[in-house]
């Protein structure tokens, strides 16, 4: 599947904490975690679990950048 975000980073996913509602989706990208808010019905129907290998997708108009 073709996306047209930029920002894709590719990772393994560390945790999966799943809600009532919504699921908590860590991911290792390189020794940074990028946590990712989704729906637990998504989380559920993408079967995700530690180890997947993922993607990290950030749609974003503003990126900022500190140092």
């Amino acid at each position: 599947m073709e996306l047209s975000a930029r920002n894709q980073l590719k990772g393994k996913v560390k945790s999966v904490k799943l809600g009532t509602v919504m699921a908590e989706v860590v991911v290792d990208v390189g020794g940074q975690e990028i946590v990712a808010a989704i729906t637990r019905t998504s989380a559920e129907k993408m079967k995700l679990k530690q180890g997947d290998a993922v993607s990290a997708i950030v749609k974003a108009t503003e990126v900022m950048i500190g140092k």
